[in-house]
């Protein structure tokens, strides 16, 4: 493993636990043995209040490469959501994710939540993932709105 980025995941790491969002969670995954992989992490996104994504908390994964931080990590919706820059496998479709376009190696796992949490409810039509997705956004904005709401309620933190 690239000591470069496991350093950096460790310094990311002690600066989430000091401070984080509120209601947001990054950690990196647990192995079986005990031992914690620090290129696998498990986070989870709230919906922005006042909009059709508050009240749920949406999964995602982020997978880290050895070349982390020069290239983004992978982040996938687990489950996959309904939006027009998801792909149906959950991955997601931001240039900030894209090393080729607003990628920085500067950039926090800080920083990715909340451009994701941005992302949910204001989808960025030049990069996108789901046509369908796309199609009802565009066209029917209130059928749009009942399939976010629905997800919401899915994904729902009492």
């Amino acid at each position: 493993m690239s000591g470069i980025a496991i350093r950096r995941l460790y310094e990311e790491r002690k600066a989430w636990r000091k401070d984080h969002p509120f209601g947001f969670v990054a950690k990196p995954v647990k192995n079986s043995d005990g031992s914690i992989d620090l290129m696998t992490w498990e986070c989870a996104v709230p919906g922005k209040k006042g909009t059709l994504w508050e009240g749920g908390l949406y999964k995602l994964r982020m997978l880290f490469l050895e070349d982390y931080p020069a290239t983004p990590p992978d982040c996938q919706f687990v489950p996959p959501l309904f939006h027009p820059n998801v792909y149906p496998s959950g991955i997601i479709a931001m240039s900030l994710l894209d090393e080729d376009r607003d990628w920085r190696p500067a950039m926090t796992i800080k920083q990715i939540l909340l451009g994701i949490q941005e992302l949910l409810n204001e989808p960025n039509i030049s990069d996108l993932a789901q046509t369908e997705a796309y199609t009802i956004y565009s066209r029917y904005p209130f059928e749009y709105e009942k399939f976010v709401r629905a997800q919401a309620k899915a994904h729902a933190v009492y």
